[in-house]
């Protein structure tokens, strides 16, 4: 059984609890500790886990248990790769929430930190798990769509500026980052998973109705390596409600779009050939009121069969970093107002 300590017990603590609780409950994983600095939430968290799960608020004391397998890390996106480095230098596996930092520079010496100790580092990376996405992979891999000419994405959802007031760190570029870093970076992550690496960024992005200091709306367009184009389109400022978490591909012979609020339903789905897959598609959709979907559960699943079983890693430290090298360029060429590759700007 994984020993899991938890550290950050804010709005997406609950995820992990739960997906800890259904392992739990197979007596694959347990959580012995929460840690966060308010002492209620530490508290709370610990106590909707069960009896035997500890609550700190200093991270290095939670750090000095041996029981501890593995650190799950919730905490502001700019902390991410500090603790994992943290995680590391005490003998403990790193799970960081999504994105893996707001700099390259920070990830790669938290994947050197981890290579270093010899333990592992996970990025989350539910997304890839949902079973439409799943699909989709599926039939990219076997080759379906021939040529792919381009792959977008559109991620209109809304987020009033109590939100940001909740938790001052948000929209912060010490911290957190716009909408692309924070509520884009699963598409952004799912985008190059699917084309593959990025040649070329251009971004045009704007603080067009809340206080704070990073975007509330980003388009960013990309070229990649394969000669393919991509864009990503965000915005925070959606009318009345979250409208769509989508991805499309369009290739020489296949076209396909997942939709919904959350990437939950294939909306288009048509190829040159027919394939057994085919029959999927009319039960893979699925309805869900949230924007997080229902692959952490999944996910964990993964990284367990990676830490018991050796299985290949999918969400490694390295596969996070380049959701963050995109999106630190799309950052930049939206302030110098040209292109930008990926990997090109100073440290």
């Amino acid at each position: 059984m994984i020993r899991i300590g938890l550290l950050g017990c804010g709005r997406i603590s609950k995820n992990h609890i739960d997906s800890i609780k259904a392992l739990h409950s197979e007596g694959l994983a347990t959580l012995v500790a929460t840690c966060d600095i308010l002492p209620d939430r530490a508290k709370a968290a610990a106590d909707s886990f069960g009896p035997g799960c500890v609550p700190f608020t200093d991270y290095a004391e939670m750090l000095k248990r041996d029981d501890i397998d593995l650190v799950s890390i919730c905490t502001p996106s700019g902390l991410h790769p500090e603790h994992v480095i943290q995680a590391a230098r005490a003998g403990k596996h790193a799970l960081s929430e999504k994105p893996a930092g707001t700099k390259t520079a920070d990830v790669d010496k938290a994947i050197q930190a981890c290579d270093e100790a010899g333990v592992k580092y996970f990025v989350v990376k539910q997304n890839r798990f949902n079973r439409t996405v799943q699909l989709l992979r599926k039939a990219l891999d076997a080759g379906r769509f021939g040529q792919v000419y381009m792959i977008a994405s559109n991620v209109f959802w809304t987020r009033p500026q109590d939100y940001y007031n909740m938790a001052p760190w948000r929209g912060t570029w010490a911290l957190d980052g716009g909408c692309l870093s924070n509520q884009a970076s699963h598409y952004v992550d799912l985008v190059q998973w699917f084309g593959g690496a990025v040649e070329l960024v251009q971004a045009f992005s704007g603080t067009l109705a809340r206080r704070i200091e990073a975007e509330d709306t980003i388009v960013v367009n990309l070229r990649f390596r394969s000669g393919a184009l991509g864009s990503i389109n965000v915005t925070v400022l959606t009318y009345p409600k979250n409208l769509e978490g989508s991805i499309t591909v369009l290739g020489e012979k296949g076209t396909v779009r997942i939709g919904g609020v959350a990437l939950n339903k294939i909306e288009q789905w048509q190829f040159e050939d027919l394939h057994p897959m085919d029959e999927e598609v009319k039960n893979i959709s699925y309805e869900t009121g949230s924007v997080y979907g229902f692959g952490h559960l999944d996910f964990y699943r993964h990284c367990l069969d990676v830490l018991e079983n050796g299985a290949e890693e999918i969400v490694s430290g390295r596969e996070g970093r380049k959701t963050v090298e995109i999106i630190e360029a799309a950052y930049q060429s939206a302030l110098s107002g040209g292109q930008v590759k990926p990997g090109a700007m100073p440290r």
